[in-house]
């Protein structure tokens, strides 16, 4: 099937450019999103995205509350966010447009589904009108489209339901965007053909429609242009595009190779880390096994009972699954067990806002358990290096046999960006610390320089030992209730985490060495302040970016970095965690905040302007 030959409309070249899709839960704009940012990645654009959709199953259809959105941002140039505000929006229903008024760049194109422009669905937006005839929108580009209608009529002679018609509708506005975009069609034609492969009519159906949106772009004259965004200048190497949670997923896979370990993984479903669980999952052809336990606290037990028994063993969760796994990492910190408990963080308390990210499980994953139980906290900062900071955790967990929490959050886990694929052979290597059968094995003996154990993998001759949660005596690890013993004990466990700032690399700084202003984050912020920073410094700014991935113990280096600027903010999306905890560390500094709490990430545009306001003091 050929589309129509491009009018003759221009041609723009784009540098980036922010789309984001909108409309009902049911509408399918996660998978549209999806598909637009497949084909961008295969023509070698650098990318960000940002799925946004509603924690409820079914939401009410039609209202704000039931909205779903997918934003893109794709570039020839070097992109580190998916966009502050979108340049199109596609809404198909006015609840969609309400929604995301706030988020669309002025003067830009907003694509709508006209035919669900009806008072019942302004009713159910919360419009009195139609919001296209108040001046809401004067000074956009507003291309009214009747998608459902063109959709029934692209299938009227097809076999198919009026509900599965309805649902094709989606294909249609992925063409005009594609059309716009001047984007080819054949990836998401070979992505139906094989979703679809066993209904041969929803394969012709989708595909037409997508052409009839496709066509109806070409002709209409309120798009007098279409636009390109050429490929990006990335460093040489085999590329595709991945979400956060799949590439921790590959991480924990090649660590696991490295180690010449099984990997297990004892986890329970959890919005938004259910993903790690699910792509681990289909690779029991490399040796996976996945159990999905009834409750949070039978997932981490199942994993330490695999780290007992030799595995490289993992449990997921979000925040409150943290919580209830508590008890469970301090008896791996008293045992001293290899495992890595993955917290892909949302907004709390409670339930809270369980599809929209946050940071606020930090000071839970330093200090939420009885006792003093320290434990390595590690944070990913972009979809693509949640790979490394997964194969980082399993590494300083299988050499150092200490607990390890990796710190991921939902705007990493959910979004995607190209990732240059890995060979393990260029990884670090691994080498588990184990007691063989030779070795005069007392369970609390250590390594000198590292205060490590080695771990003894059951039914090993000579070897015979026992674990659990009272308190150990130093060296031979029997029960010990001695008040000097005790304090020993949790004194050497500490300094076993602390010395770890001996072997983790020195923290780097972004920009400017020393000056005037030092800006802090941590974890998934790292995009935004990026390119916040990265602005001022075009403009000659005095000003560095210090981020950190490592938390527990810090960088051995981080005093040196404070001291050398006159202003240091912290940008976290909480109330100040990571603030308050530089200031326990580090008296004497004045440790100023920028804090978010909306369930959103920051945008370049509002971190910079508060810089450069402290700047200007």
């Amino acid at each position: 099937m050929q589309s129509k030959i491009m009018n003759n409309s221009k041609v723009v070249d784009l540098e980036k450019v922010v789309i984001k899709f909108a409309g009902d839960s049911g509408d399918g704009m996660q998978l549209t999103g999806t598909q637009f940012t497949d084909t961008s990645a295969l023509l070698g654009n650098d990318l960000a995205t940002f799925p946004d959709y509603p924690a409820e199953i079914r939401a009410p259809q039609g209202t704000v509350a039931g909205v779903s959105g997918f934003q893109i941002h794709i570039g020839r140039i070097d992109i580190n966010t998916p966009g502050d505000i979108a340049d199109v929006l596609v809404a198909m229903n006015p609840a969609a447009l309400k929604a995301n008024k706030n988020f669309i760049k002025k003067g830009g194109s907003i694509i709508v589904n006209i035919d669900s422009f009806n008072q019942r669905d302004f009713d159910k937006a919360g419009y009195e009108q139609s919001p296209l005839e108040d001046n809401s929108f004067e000074g956009y580009n507003i291309i009214e489209a009747p998608i459902t209608k063109l959709t029934r009529e692209t299938l009227k002679d097809s076999k198919l339901d009026g509900k599965s018609i309805g649902r094709a509708k989606n294909m249609f506005a992925l063409g005009i965007v594609y059309w716009m975009f001047n984007r080819p069609m054949q990836q998401t034609e070979s992505f139906l053909k094989a979703k679809f492969k066993k209904s041969p009519e929803l394969v012709e159906a989708n595909i037409k429609v997508m052409h009839a949106g496709y066509n109806f772009a070409d002709t209409i004259e309120a798009l007098s242009s279409s636009y390109t965004v050429l490929s990006a200048k990335l460093p040489k190497g085999t590329y595709r595009n991945v979400m956060g949670n799949q590439a921790m997923s590959w991480g924990f896979l090649a660590a696991a190779e490295n180690a010449k370990k099984e990997l297990f993984l004892g986890s329970y479903p959890i919005t938004p880390a259910s993903d790690i669980l699910h792509e681990l999952a289909k690779h029991k052809n490399l040796g996976v096994k996945t159990f999905q336990a009834e409750d949070e606290i039978a997932g981490i037990c199942s994993a330490i009972g695999a780290s007992f028994c030799g595995s490289l063993a993992i449990t997921t969760t979000s925040g409150p699954g943290l919580a209830l796994k508590g008890e469970a990492i301090g008896l791996a910190i008293m045992t001293e067990l290899p495992l890595v408990v993955v917290d892909v963080q949302r907004g709390g308390p409670s339930t809270g806002l369980p599809t929209k990210t946050e940071q606020s499980d930090l000071m839970q994953a330093l200090y939420g358990r009885n006792g003093e139980s320290p434990a390595v906290v590690l944070a990913s900062s972009t979809p693509a290096n949640c790979f490394d900071w997964a194969y980082q955790a399993s590494k300083i967990t299988l050499e150092h046999n200490t607990p390890v929490i990796l710190l991921s959050d939902g705007y990493l886990g959910n979004g995607a960006e190209p990732w240059k694929i890995k060979s393990t052979n260029d990884m670090p290597k691994i080498n588990p610390n184990v007691a063989k059968e030779e070795d005069n094995y007392f369970p609390y003996a250590r390594d000198k320089k590292t205060f490590s154990r080695k771990i003894a993998i059951p039914g090993t001759k000579g070897l015979e030992h026992r674990l659990g949660g009272l308190e150990k005596e130093d060296i031979t690890g029997n029960v010990s209730y001695d008040p000097e013993n005790h304090e020993k004990m949790c004194k050497i466990r500490s300094e076993k985490i602390n010395r770890l700032s001996n072997i983790i690399p020195e923290q780097k700084i972004y920009g400017k060495e020393s000056g005037n202003l030092l800006v802090v984050g941590w974890g998934g912020t790292f995009g935004s302040l990026y390119s916040a920073v990265g602005a001022l410094l075009k403009d000659d700014n005095s000003v560095g970016l210090c981020h950190f991935n490592y938390i527990n113990p810090l960088p051995s280096n981080t005093k040196e970095i404070l001291s050398k600027f006159k202003r240091i903010v912290v940008c976290e999306l909480n109330a100040g965690q990571f603030a308050n905890y530089l200031r326990m560390n580090f008296q004497g500094f004045v440790f100023e905040q920028y804090n978010k709490l909306q369930g959103f990430p920051f945008t370049s545009i509002e971190l910079e302007a508060h810089f450069k306001s402290l700047l200007s003091k």
